[in-house]
Parts: structure tokens; C-alpha cells; sequence
């Protein structure tokens, strides 16, 4: 054999374990709906400081927005979504691991008001919503694409409500940024899971919606179909693990999985 020829059949062979290893070693990248940062920031570094290693790069927004950028490509190792229909979607695009698919929790939307405000609402069938906003805007999430935004709008359907307030919509790209609406004042109501009023000081909530009011609130979690890491079914394993239950249940969420003890 030439020299350059087993030079670089060596470097070939060199070259393979190192970019495995970097492979293994880089860090997990998760794409996650909005309405999860604060548990799961908590719970990445937790599994980051218990593994030793690299703490998860997380992508937070609309769930319907995170879909569409796997659609076109973008890199993640991990989807959570906080509606079943666009886990559906990236499903059907055959863009996840279908055996890797959980229902991981549960919420409840709610209607919120800046701290200091002195309004309260009864929610019910029939309630005047456009008295309690005063003039003001309601908040919510893209009513059309959203998940929360589309619970909303479902659940002031059922109630009698939508008529009368769908021309006095604050739209926001996410359910984070209509909870910044509220939080700043510049709404006088919002509608928002409750877990996000659990994790905005600045914000109270006025009011519940039934929970037959809307479909069923579940957030699914799946590894994508590209996903070379390791860590991704590791991860997904701690989220539903008992030593993760406990972030989730301080922001609200319901989790839905039975926990089981983490590796």
C-alpha cells in the first residue's frame, strides 16, 4: 500500500471515533413549548449538575412555530409540544420517533389580571367578559395557531363569550409574550395556562375556565427522527422520572406518566 493511501485510510479511521465522540458529547438540543421554561430550565440544570453533562441547548416558543422549524429542517433532538395536533403534525411529516411519543402533562388555562387590579370575574356560561376588560384588550396567544390561544378561543366559544370580545384581541406570537401583556399592564386581561401565572409575579388570576370548556390540555414529548444523541431518550427518561415531578408540580402542571425512578 502507498504511503499517502495508508495515510489516509488512518486519518479515516482516526477520524470516525473522534466525530462520534463529539457527537456524544455535544449538547442535547430540545425544542420546547413556551409554557415550559421555567420548569424546565430547572429540571436541565438539575440533570446537567447531577450527569456532569452539557446542559441542554433549549429553543423556547409556540409550539406551532417550533413545528413548522423542524418541518424546514432545523436541528433538534427533542419536541415538546403543548397540544397533541402539532405533535400530530411533525408525526405525520414522519419528522419524530413515534415509539418515543408521551403524553407528559396536563394544565389549565386561566384568566389573569395585572396584580394590583381589582377585577373578578365569574367564570360561567354566559359571563360579560367585555365589562370586565373595560375598554381594554384581552390578551391570548395567536388564536389560529397557538395551542394556548386556541383553548382560549374554544373555551369563550362554549362559554357564550367570543362574539363579543374576538374584535378586542391583543394577539401574541406565544402564551409567554400575552403574559407579558398583562404583567406590564398593557392588557387589562389575559388568558394564559395557569402555570404561567404561577410563574409571573407581576399577575394574578381572576377567574378559571372549566375544564370542559376546551379540549383537553396535553403536552406531548418525543425524540425527532434525526437525533443521533444519546442523551435525548435519557433526558426524556429524567422529565418523566420522580426526581423531575417536583419542578413541574411547583409551576402547575399535572403530570400525566406515571414517574418512575431516574437512572
Amino acid at each position: 500500500m502507498k504511503r499517502r493511501e495508508w495515510l489516509g485510510l488512518t486519518f479515516a479511521t482516526v477520524a470516525l471515533p473522534l466525530a462520534t465522540a463529539r457527537a456524544q458529547t455535544a449538547a442535547l438540543v430540545i425544542f420546547a413549548a413556551a409554557s415550559l421554561k421555567n420548569a424546565l430550565d430547572e429540571i436541565a440544570t438539575a440533570w446537567t449538575k447531577e450527569t456532569g453533562k452539557p446542559a441542554p441547548k433549549i429553543s423556547y416558543g409556540a409550539s406551532s412555530a417550533l413545528a413548522k422549524q423542524l418541518e424546514q429542517g432545523a436541528p433538534a433532538d427533542l419536541f415538546i409540544s403543548a397540544d397533541t395536533d402539532w405533535m400530530d403534525y411533525v408525526d405525520q411529516k414522519g419528522l419524530i420517533k413515534k415509539n418515543t411519543r408521551v403524553n407528559l402533562l396536563g394544565n389549565k388555562i386561566v384568566l389573569i389580571a395585572p396584580r394590583d387590579s381589582a377585577v373578578a370575574v365569574n367564570i360561567k356560561p354566559g359571563f360579560d367578559l367585555v365589562k370586565a376588560l373595560g375598554g381594554g384588550k384581552l390578551a391570548m396567544a395567536n388564536v389560529d395557531a397557538v395551542p394556548a390561544g386556541k383553548y382560549g378561543k374554544a373555551a369563550l366559544e362554549k362559554l357564550g363569550a367570543w362574539a363579543g370580545v374576538k374584535d378586542k384581541i391583543a394577539q401574541a406570537e406565544n402564551v409567554r409574550a400575552a403574559l407579558l401583556l398583562v404583567a406590564r399592564g398593557e392588557a387589562p386581561l389575559g388568558i394564559v395556562y395557569s402555570t404561567d401565572a404561577a410563574a409571573e409575579p407581576n399577575v394574578k388570576i381572576v377567574g378559571a375556565f372549566p375544564a370542559d370548556s376546551h379540549p383537553p390540555i396535553i403536552y406531548p414529548a418525543a425524540e425527532t427522527r434525526d437525533s443521533k444523541s444519546a442523551d435525548a431518550r435519557l433526558f426524556l427518561d429524567y422529565l418523566k422520572s420522580t426526581k423531575a415531578r417536583p419542578a413541574l408540580e411547583r409551576q402547575s402542571f399535572t403530570v400525566l406518566v406515571k414517574s418512575a425512578s431516574s437512572t
